[in-house]
């Protein structure tokens, strides 16, 4: 980890501690950039690109209680996750998303969570 806290600064006297101290921040900028990199490509797998779509699957019950909420990482991984509520009850679905696709077969409302969590991502590029 870093250490944030103050160094005493203390001035170079001469070209070869000028020099000393120039690489010392190389390397330290080095570190830096790893670190960064390391944490930027972790982030691409964090689930990120969440879309919601609220609908009413059946005439006979009111209101739009039902949804599919999609929730997909940066390369459109993860999953849609659809509630439909009725009045004897609700049911709950999830299906596996990989590069924005399911292997299951996918309601309008499904396909536009996933679509509308897609791009969301796009607008973030």
């Amino acid at each position: 980890m870093f250490n944030l806290k103050k160094k005493k600064k203390e001035t170079p006297e001469n070209i070869n501690q000028l020099a000393e101290k120039i690489e010392e921040l190389e390397k330290e900028n080095a570190e830096i950039k790893g670190k960064l990199d390391e944490i930027c490509k972790r982030g691409e797998t964090f689930l990120q690109n969440v879309k919601v779509v609220r609908f009413n699957p059946f005439s006979d019950s009111g209101g739009n209680q039902s949804f599919s909420v999609a929730v997909l990482d940066s390369s459109g991984n993860g999953a849609v996750i659809t509630s439909l509520y009725s009045s004897g009850g609700n049911r709950v679905y999830a299906k596996p998303v990989k590069g924005g696709v399911s292997e299951y077969s996918l309601s309008r409302e499904e396909k536009n969570a996933i679509e509308g969590a897609l791009k969301d991502e796009e607008q973030h590029e």
